[in-house]
């Protein structure tokens, strides 16, 4: 499984976006973001910073980030900038320099050296080289120090399995494992006058691996309504085109439920062990006979090593023994790991038009 570039930077906008984030630049290539508190708490790391924080409830400084996504397309756009940059100013010099200098009147009298500068003219700050001379002359060269604190921005690069693009996968995940949420009938239904009436559905989203010394794995999201206790393989195409929003739209109202939240469960997982039922097993078949090839392997070699007369031998054979085979089952048998990603309520206006056939 993999992501491409658009993908990549799709997501990570969304979640700069829904967490509240501040974009401060962005381009097809990178995008500059300063984090929200939520973020922040999410993808640095800084449990000391935020604990001091909350303790003496001072206005926190969050961190800032230049997210690139083409490190290659960023940096050649970035130094064709920087060349259209130089030559503007190059230009505005020029007009400076060739610019005619106008008189400001006659001057009443020829100025000596000691009636001080003329008119505008602006001493030079001699401080700052005479405290580095200073600070030269009994320390040598100071270095200047590098921008950090909360006014650097971090540069990191996101591509699909860095660091920094896994912690963001881990906090959306974190953050959106359970919703709840209610589809937006528009302004039409607000100002109708009879209510309308919405479903209550459970969808989960389940991820099954198909392991074993290789691994395929399937995403099956399932829906029940909680009223009717029909269930939807499909749900995620039920949901497709619907605007859903967190609160509850005006002149709306929730029909009442028939099944609790454990029977919506056990209804789904039903749902689910039928498809997982109906998948051509002949993968667990070939991998049950690699087990067999390598178990025989593993009997043939230790075979007169287990017949060893020394028990010191006999008993770091028998060990060895053990723990190999117990590796290579782990590694080859077959075996279907089923686990929920994210869930949730939804709320949703009933659709006639749906295919009957369609639930199960």
């Amino acid at each position: 499984m993999t992501m491409t570039t658009e993908q990549i930077r799709d997501y990570v906008l969304t979640y700069l976006q829904t967490t509240g984030c501040q974009i401060l630049d962005q381009s097809p290539y990178h995008v500059t973001t300063k984090l929200s508190p939520e973020a922040d708490k999410e993808l640095t790391g800084r449990p000391f910073y935020w604990g001091f924080i909350e303790r003496t409830q001072t206005e926190p400084e969050t961190m800032s980030f230049l997210f690139v996504f083409d490190p290659e397309q960023y940096d050649a756009a970035e130094l064709l900038k920087s060349e259209n940059a130089e030559q503007e100013r190059r230009s505005k010099l020029h007009a400076q320099l060739n610019q005619p200098v106008r008189s400001s009147g006659a001057v009443s009298g020829p100025q000596s050296e000691s009636s001080g500068p003329p008119s505008g003219w602006v001493q030079p700050a001699s401080a700052p080289q005479a405290e580095d001379s200073i600070l030269g002359r009994y320390f040598g060269v100071v270095r200047p120090l590098p921008n950090v604190g909360p006014g650097r921005i971090q540069r990191e690069h996101l591509h699909f399995g860095s660091p920094r693009l896994n912690s963001i996968f881990s906090a959306a995940k974190r953050g959106g494992s359970c919703v709840y949420l209610f589809e937006d009938p528009g302004q039409r239904q607000r100002v109708t006058l009879f209510p309308a009436a919405y479903e209550p559905w459970l969808g989960v989203c389940f991820k099954a691996e198909f392991a074993c010394d290789m691994k395929r794995e399937e995403l099956h999201f399932i829906g029940v309504s909680l009223s009717s206790g029909r269930v939807d393989i499909h749900f995620r195409e039920r949901l497709e085109g619907r605007e859903l929003t967190p609160r509850l739209p005006e002149n709306i109202h929730i029909e009442p439920t028939s099944l609790s939240l454990d029977q919506g469960r056990e209804a789904l997982e039903q749902a689910l062990m039928s498809r997982l039922d109906a998948v051509d097993s002949s993968w667990a078949i070939e991998a049950h006979n690699r087990l067999q090839e390598e178990l025989e392997l593993i009997d043939a070699y230790y075979k007169d090593l287990l017949l060893e007369e020394d028990p010191e031998k006999k008993l770091s054979a028998q060990e060895q023994y053990g723990a190999r085979r117990q590796e290579i089952r782990w590694q080859y048998e077959p075996r279907i790991l089923v686990s929920a990603i994210n869930c949730g309520i939804f709320h949703l206006r009933p659709d006639p038009l749906r295919q009957i056939d369609r639930y199960r």
